[in-house]
C-alpha cells in the first residue's frame, strides 16, 4: 500500500533530520580520518607522499563531482532511492579496496566507487532537508551538519583501534559494513508533499529524420540543464560564491589529511595524533547547533555571507599556528580554534547557497557547485604532497593552505560588499524612474502661437540615415533635424523641456 506524502515541517521531518545526520556522519565524516592510514598506506605500497595523496584526493573529488549525476537521480527516482544506492556503492568500494594490491586499484575502488556512493548519500540527505523544512530550514541544516562533527569525532578512534587489531585491509572491510547503514537512513526518507507543478499541454513533436543528432542534442540539453550553467551566467552572486568556495577548497582540506602525519613525524604518539582530529569533531558537536541558532536569526540574514567569509579568514589564520610549533599541546590549542572556524564554514556553506538560489533550482545549483569543488579537491592533496616531497617540510604545506583560505575570504567578502552596494544603488534609481513617468508626460503641455495648449505626443520615426528621417503618420520625408529625446521610461535626454518644446513647435510650423 502506497504511503501518503508527508507534510513539510511535520513530525516526520525530525526523523528525516536524524537520517540526514547519520548519512552525513557516515559520508562526510570519513575523509578527514584518512590521515590515520596515510603512513601505513605509504609504507605498504612503497609510495611517495604525492602518490599516496591521490587516494584521498580522488575520494574527495568524487564526493563532490558526482553532484550532477546525483541531481539527475534525485530528479528521476527521489532522495530515498539515491541515498540507498549511495550506501551500496560506498560499501562495495571499501570492501573491494581491502583486496587492492596496487595503488591504482585502491584509487578505483576505495577512491572512485566509494567517493561516488558517499556523494549520493550526502547530497540526497542535504537536498531532502530543503523540502521537509521551510520555517526551520537554517536550524535543520545546522543540526544535520552535526553528523559531520560526530563522524570526525568517532571515525579516527574507530580507525586507530581497528588499524592496530586488523590492519588497514581489515579496517576497510569492516568499514564496508558500516557504510551500509546509509541504506537504513535512506529508508526513512518518505516522500514529502509538494505543490504540484502546472501541467502544460504540448503537441507531440514530429519524429526527427536524423535520430542520432536529436539524441545527441537531447543529451546536451540535459547535461546543460543539470550543470546549471544558466544559473551561473545570470546569477552573479552564485558565480562569486562558487568561485570563492572553489578557491577556498584548495586549502581547506589540507589539514584534514596532513595534520596527523605532521604530528607523528614530530614525535607525537599515534593515539595522541589521532586524537587531534577527534578534538575538532567533538567541539563541533556543541558549536554547530549554537552557530545554527545564531545564524538563523532574521536580523543576521543579510550578514550570513560576511560571517562565512570571516570564518574562512579565521581558518586560514589559524593554520599558521602549525608553522610555529609541533608540540602536542600547541596542536591541541590549534584544534580548538580551528574547530570554531570549521563550525562556521560547515554551518553556513550550504545555507548561503539556499539563500542565493531559489529552492527549486537548489539541486541543479548544488550539482555544479559540487563538481567544481570536486575538481579542486582532486588537485589540492597531490599538490600539497608534491610540495612536501620537494621541501621535506610540512611548514610549506600549511603556508599553502593559509594562502588559499585567506585570499578566498577577502575575495568573497569584498565581492559581496560591492554587489550589495550596487543592489542598494539600483533600487532608488528604479523607483525614481518608475515614479517620474506619469508626471513627466502630464507636465509636457506646450503653449502654441494661437494661444491653445497642445499635448505632447510621441512620434515614431524610421531612421534611415544620420541626416534624414520619415514620419510614421503621413509617410512624408522630413528635413534633417534633432529628434525629441523621449525614451520608454518617460525620461528626457540631455536637452531641457523648454528647448524640446521650442523645437517641436518649429517642426510643427514647418509641417504646415
Amino acid at each position: 500500500m502506497r504511503q501518503a506524502p508527508e507534510p513539510p515541517d511535520g513530525s516526520w521531518a525530525w526523523m528525516v533530520l536524524l537520517a540526514s545526520l547519520a548519512a552525513q556522519a557516515l559520508s562526510l565524516g570519513f575523509p578527514p580520518c584518512i590521515g590515520v592510514f596515510f603512513t601505513d598506506l605509504q609504507h605498504d605500497f612503497q609510495a611517495s607522499n604525492s602518490e599516496t595523496s591521490w587516494f584521498p584526493s580522488i575520494l574527495g573529488m568524487m564526493l563532490n563531482a558526482g553532484g550532477p549525476l546525483c541531481s539527475m537521480l534525485v530528479g528521476h527516482f527521489g532522495c530515498r532511492v539515491t541515498m540507498m544506492l549511495g550506501g551500496v556503492l560506498a560499501s562495495l568500494g571499501m570492501v573491494a579496496g581491502s583486496f587492492s594490491r596496487t595503488l591504482s586499484q585502491l584509487y578505483l575502488t576505495a577512491g572512485l566507487i566509494t567517493g561516488l556512493g558517499m556523494c549520493f548519500a550526502f547530497q540526497s540527505s542535504l537536498t531532502v532537508l530543503g523540502f521537509y523544512f521551510i520555517r526551520r530550514r537554517v536550524l535543520a541544516n545546522a543540526l544535520s551538519s552535526m553528523g559531520v562533527s560526530l563522524g570526525v569525532t568517532l571515525w579516527p578512534f574507530l580507525s586507530q583501534y581497528l588499524l592496530e587489531k586488523l590492519g588497514w585491509r581489515g579496517t576497510f572491510l569492516v568499514f564496508g559494513g558500516v557504510l551500509l547503514h546509509c541504506c537504513v537512513s535512506g529508508a526513512i526518507l518518505r516522500p514529502v508533499a509538494t505543490s504540484p507543478a502546472p501541467e502544460t499541454s504540448q503537441a507531440p513533436a514530429a519524429p526527427s529524420k536524423t535520430p542520432a543528432r536529436g539524441c545527441l542534442a537531447t543529451c546536451f540539453r540535459s547535461i546543460r540543464h543539470h550543470l546549471a550553467f544558466d544559473i551561473l551566467w545570470h546569477n552573479l552572486g552564485y558565480c562569486v560564491y562558487t568561485l570563492g568556495v572553489s578557491w577556498m577548497a584548495l586549502g581547506f582540506s589540507i589539514p584534514h589529511f596532513f595534520l596527523v602525519p605532521y604530528a607523528r613525524r614530530h614525535g607525537v604518539e599515534e593515539h595522541r595524533a589521532a586524537l587531534l582530529m577527534s578534538i575538532v569533531g567533538f567541539c563541533n558537536i556543541f558549536l554547530r547547533p549554537v552557530a545554527g541558532l545564531v545564524s538563523s536569526r532574521p536580523s543576521l540574514a543579510s550578514s550570513r555571507k560576511y560571517l562565512f567569509s570571516l570564518a574562512i579568514l579565521l581558518n586560514g589564520l589559524t593554520n599558521l599556528v602549525c608553522t610555529l610549533s609541533a608540540d602536542f599541546w600547541v596542536l591541541v590549542g590549534y584544534c580548538l580554534v580551528y574547530s570554531v572556524s570549521m563550525c562556521g564554514i560547515g554551518t553556513l556553506i550550504f545555507q548561503i547557497l539556499m539563500d542565493i538560489v531559489p529552492m527549486e533550482q537548489f539541486s541543479r545549483a548544488l550539482g555544479l557547485f559540487s563538481i567544481l569543488n570536486g575538481v579542486v579537491s582532486l588537485i589540492s592533496p597531490p599538490l600539497a604532497g608534491f610540495l612536501l616531497d620537494t621541501t621535506d617540510s610540512f611548514v610549506y604545506v600549511f603556508y599553502m593552505s593559509s594562502f588559499f583560505l585567506i585570499s578566498a575570504a577577502l575575495f568573497m567578502g569584498g565581492s559581496f560588499y560591492v554587489l550589495q552596494k550596487k543592489e542598494k544603488g539600483d533600487r532608488p534609481a528604479q523607483a525614481e524612474g518608475a515614479g517620474a513617468d506619469p508626471s513627466l508626460v502630464q507636465s509636457l503641455m506646450l503653449e502654441g502661437k494661437d494661444g491653445f495648449k497642445k499635448n505632447l505626443s510621441v512620434e515614431v520615426m524610421y531612421v534611415t540615415s544620420p541626416g534624414e528621417s520619415r514620419d510614421a503618420r503621413n509617410e512624408e520625408w522630413l528635413p534633417p533635424h534633432d529628434h525629441l529625446g523621449l525614451n520608454v521610461t518617460g525620461t528626457l535626454g540631455e536637452k531641457t523641456v523648454e528647448s524640446q518644446a521650442k523645437e517641436l513647435t518649429e517642426m510643427q510650423d514647418a509641417d504646415r
